[in-house]
């Protein structure tokens, strides 16, 4: 396969800890690297860099990013000539990369896979950061409370645990009250804050319900797309019930939905406050309040307003 690989993982950190390995063990350190993104160009441009020697050495390190968005359709030449390529590359370095789950049944997905020194990078965020704490003596929760305001963000773990180390490098010894001091709560994005209204929504309390849609209002998301990361929050807990009946196992629970593992176990805290019936429910709940929305004058901050109150 000569040095051509193909790099699926959900944690972007970790895909660039794997590339800088690749590259290392391969010799080429000292190689030009140029990046293609398929959510930017076209295979073309890979395909004309891929075919053409290095101008100023014998290496060359080729990135493809977001291999997951290449669309086949209308694009079967670039695609026979690219596998073309992979049956007789020329002797540079070829990263395929992708940060969401691929499609295994696709017939490209296939390929790639028999072309390509294919490997799954998967790594708990707990045991990251036990190794990285490895030789300091660690207070009970400091593990836990790390990871969860890192929001299992490996590349952010690695940052909070080297500042961790520096503070402590006299007594080799970290408290809760050190995380709590020294790591900034990672906010995330207004998925993660949809989590933490629905998680409060779930437990029935209103005030609190209402606190975090305003926290949300902050965010500037319109009506209609607060509908939306509601409806996919509530549409995950309710796959995530079906799911359990067959499988306990938030790792299989993450690759049947294509999903982090840590999305799941949070979801999972979720899903023993409703029955399969209550979410069909809200979800049917949140389409018509969609459509109202959409086809009338009805303020749409409003309903939402009276969706809590209804259901918190």
């Amino acid at each position: 396969m000569k040095n051509n690989y193909l790099l699926e993982c959900l944690d972007s950190y970790l895909i660039e800890l794997k590339i800088n390995e690749i590259i290392k063990d391969q010799g080429f350190l000292d190689a030009v690297v140029h990046f293609y993104d398929m959510e930017e160009v076209s295979l073309a441009n890979a395909l004309e860099d891929l075919d053409t020697y290095a101008l100023f050495s014998d290496k060359k390190v080729i990135i493809i990013e977001h291999i997951d968005s290449l669309a086949v359709d209308g694009n079967e030449k670039d695609m026979e000539h690219f596998l073309k390529y992979l049956k007789d590359p020329l002797d540079s370095v070829l990263v395929i990369v992708t940060a969401k789950k691929l499609n295994h049944t696709r017939k490209i997905t296939k390929q790639l896979k028999k072309l390509l020194d294919y490997e799954l990078l998967n790594v708990s965020a707990v045991d990251y950061a036990k190794k990285e704490l490895e030789g300091y003596k660690l207070e009970d929760g400091v593990i836990r409370k790390l990871v969860t305001d890192c929001l299992e963000d490996i590349g952010r773990i690695h940052q909070e645990c080297q500042k961790l180390k520096l503070y402590r490098a006299d007594t080799l010894a970290i408290s809760v009250s050190d995380v709590c001091e020294l790591v900034v709560k990672k906010l995330g994005d207004s998925r993660d804050l949809t989590f933490e209204f629905v998680r409060v929504l779930a437990s029935k309390d209103k005030k609190k319900a209402l606190e975090k849609y305003y926290e949300l209002q902050n965010y500037a998301i319109d009506a209609i797309p607060l509908l939306g990361l509601l409806a996919s929050q509530f549409l995950i807990m309710y796959q995530v019930k079906i799911i359990e009946k067959k499988t306990r196992l938030n790792q299989e629970i993450a690759d049947i939905l294509g999903e982090k593992v840590y999305r799941i176990q949070k979801t999972r805290e979720l899903t023993r406050y409703y029955s399969e019936s209550e979410l069909r429910s809200i979800l049917r709940t949140l389409a018509d309040m969609d459509l109202k929305i959409k086809s009338s004058d009805v303020d749409g901050n409003f309903l939402i307003e009276l969706f809590i109150l209804k259901n918190a």
